[in-house]
Order: C-alpha cells, then structure tokens, then sequence
C-alpha cells in the first residue's frame, strides 16, 4: 500500500498539502474559500473528502486536509507518510460498522428500539430532546461509546456526573435502559449500549417530524469514562460564536455543519439558568437583551421569575412549535424569539447568517444538511472488535463488581 502526498502554493501566502491516493481510495472534494484565510497564523480548514474503498457501496466522511504557511521552498512535506497508519484507524473501524449487523444475531432488534421509544415519547414527549442530547454529547467526547452513560462510583467521576452534563433528562436515560431489557431478554449480550442509544436517537427524532437518515451498527461499548474528558468539549450557552466554531471545529465539524446540529434546539427545553442573564441582568443600561423581542423577554421574565430558589424552572428552546422537529428555530431568531445567547448571535454573525437564512427559509435544506452531520456524527470515533464490549447493563462495565453482582 502507499500513498501519493501533492502540495501546491497559492498567490496568498499558504500551501494545502492534500492526501490525493493510496491504493484503491480515491479523494473527492471542494478547495475551501482562500478568502477566509488569514496569512499571519495557520489555518485548519475542515474539508469533507468523500472517500471511496474498493467493494463498498457507500461513501464515508474524512477529513485529512490542512492550511499551512507556506515554507520558503515550498518542499513536499512527505512525512505525512509516516501519518498513515494513525489517519486509516477511524476509516477502518466505520469499515466494520453496517445497515444489518444484528439481521442474523438480533433480528428484531429495529422493532424492539421502536416499540421502547413509541412507548417512550408518548409518555414522556421530552424524550426525543433528552436523547438526543445524550447521544451528542456521547459522541463528542471520545466518540460514541456509550460512555455518557456509565454511573460514578467511589473511586471514579463518570462525564455523567460532570457539570455540564447533570441537567441531561433522566427520560433519556431511562429509555436505553427500558430498550436494553427489552433486548436482553431476547438476544442476550448481543446489542451495545451504544447502539442503542444511535438507533433510539434516529428513531425519537423521526417520531416527532424529523428526517430519516440510515444508522450504521456494530459499535462497542467504552470500558471507561471520566468526567474530566468533557472539558472543552461542548459548547456553553454564553459561549461566543467564535469560541463555539473552534470546539465544532475541533471535532471535525464546519460552521455549516454546526449551525445544522445547532437545528437541533427546534425541540426541547433549557433551564432558566442557562439564560437569566439575558432578561435579568444583561448589561448596566439594559437589564435584557436588546437582540430578544421584548414581549418574548417580558414572558420569560414571568417564567424565569424564581428560578433561583426554583431550578427546575424552564423554557422550551422554540415557543411557536416547541414538540414539532422543523426549521422553526431558524425562523425565530429572525424575530428575536432564540432562547439561548449563543443560538440568537447566529442570526447576526456573518459567518453563520447565511446558513440561518438558508434553513429558516428553506425547511428541506435543513433536513438534509443535519441527516448528513447526523450521520457524521454518529460514526465519531466509534470502537469496534475488541476496541470496546457490549455491556451487560449500560450504567456499569462487565468489569464493574456492582454489575456482576446485578446479573447473578
């Protein structure tokens, strides 16, 4: 096997060193706008390669391309060779994952994950936001492993327990362990946690008006998690927009990409807490923000009134059609109607406006756009083969004294 480096200079003052070949893989792709680029640091631009290997029917997502400065000689930097071996690892473990891996092994396991969320949603309709959620912030910390699901215990703090993730509904996790019984009693010790939770998702959001988008399988479940490994992995809600692109970024993810998951606010809630400081407190001459319609901030003001003594208080993240997976969202921050800081800046931030203007106007446009960086997110880092395990119960490792002593 070997691999083809080419590197060529550009009149702005940077060298894009793109991986073209090795055998039997071909690289698809756009160059991304030179204007954006800065010619005093670096820039690491995120480009989508689609990537076809010999025998597969289906494309798969990786980025492998950098902005440099360019060098004097503007020499052929052929050490990436030496890179291979790391850069093939996420292409070969999303190799072993497909459409029907339990079609032998668990066949009933796509009616069995639609039975638990029908079941689910209906008697809770939170559940669809609270999922996905979960399953977001799964993935994103050290991929989808399932790992936001393993409890704390007296000598470790799981990234359930971190303090980003202790408002994460309790619903959500309530259905994978609903979904995992359901499944032991039928195909015991044969479906991950972390499949699970990737089916369950797709599902929830279908269920309430969302697009569909094909779920690969076969992932295994992490035999650790700790809570200091969420750090700087998920955005805040006071966060700036620049600061949010740089964590997207970080995970592999373009602004497009970003403000398309950013869609998914279109359900669910968030506490008063997570925006007080929008209608309460916002600035020395204004107590709200003047980007929130003001009638929306009074309303909030009356919601929010107690929320310090009361934490659960909340506002649904869309107040026109706050159950309804649609593009609804985008259409609020038009009128000042975003719950959270972060979302509202987007309808302003040259960077992300344009893609605000898309999916505000064009609903099918938003659909497709988070179907893929769904799909994209769903294969982050997954582990596979002896990577991970399928768990007996998803709150604990095989490993765990507390779970053996649970199945026996």
């Amino acid at each position: 096997m070997f691999m083809i480096a080419y590197q060529f200079c550009t009149e702005k003052d940077v060298q894009r060193v793109l991986f073209i070949e090795y055998e039997g893989l071909e690289r698809r792709g756009e160059e991304p706008n030179r204007a954006t680029l800065q010619k005093d640091m670096s820039v690491h631009a995120n480009l989508c390669d689609r990537m076809v290997l010999p025998g597969c029917d289906r494309k798969l997502c990786f980025s492998s391309t950098t902005l440099r400065r360019r060098t004097p000689a503007c020499m052929k930097i052929m050490a990436l060779l030496l890179l291979l071996p790391l850069l093939l690892l996420p292409l070969l473990a999303e190799s072993k994952l497909s459409l029907d891996y339990y079609q032998k092994t668990c066949p009933d396991f796509p009616k069995i994950i639609q039975q638990v969320v029908t079941d689910k949603q209906l008697a809770s309709p939170t559940t669809a936001a609270g999922v996905l959620r979960v399953f977001f912030h799964d993935c994103v910390v050290d991929g989808c492993d399932a790992s936001i699901l393993l409890s704390s215990n007296n000598v470790n703090t799981t990234e359930r327990d971190n303090d980003i993730n202790r408002s994460l509904p309790g619903d959500a996790f309530d259905l994978v362990i609903r979904a995992k019984t359901a499944l032991e009693l039928q195909c015991p010790n044969i479906v991950s946690c972390s499949d699970i939770l990737a089916e369950a998702t797709r599902d929830l959001i279908t269920m309430v008006g969302g697009p569909f988008y094909p779920v690969r399988l076969g992932r295994k479940d992490s035999r650790e998690s700790k809570s200091a490994d969420v750090e700087g992995h998920i955005a805040r809600p006071n966060m700036s927009t620049t600061e949010i692109i740089n964590i997207f970024a970080r995970e592999g993810l373009n602004i497009q990409e970003m403000v398309a998951l950013s869609g998914a606010h279109t359900i669910g809630f968030s506490h008063c807490s997570e925006f007080s400081n929008r209608i309460f407190s916002f600035s020395q001459t204004s107590q709200t923000d003047p980007s929130m319609n003001p009638q929306y901030a009074e309303g909030l003001r009356k919601l929010c009134a107690n929320y310090t003594k009361d934490t659960s208080l909340a506002a649904f993240n869309d107040a026109i059609t706050p159950g309804k997976f649609d593009n609804m969202y985008y259409v609020n921050l038009h009128r000042g109607l975003g719950l959270l800081a972060s979302d509202q800046a987007m309808a302003s931030d040259p960077r992300t406006k344009p893609f605000v203007d898309l999916y505000a106007a064009n609903q099918s446009a938003f659909f497709d756009a988070f179907s893929r960086v769904m799909e994209k997110v769903s294969i982050f880092n997954v582990k596979t083969g002896n990577q991970g395990e399928v768990r007996r119960r998803c709150d604990a490792t095989n490993g765990n004294p507390a779970n053996a002593i649970a199945n026996h």
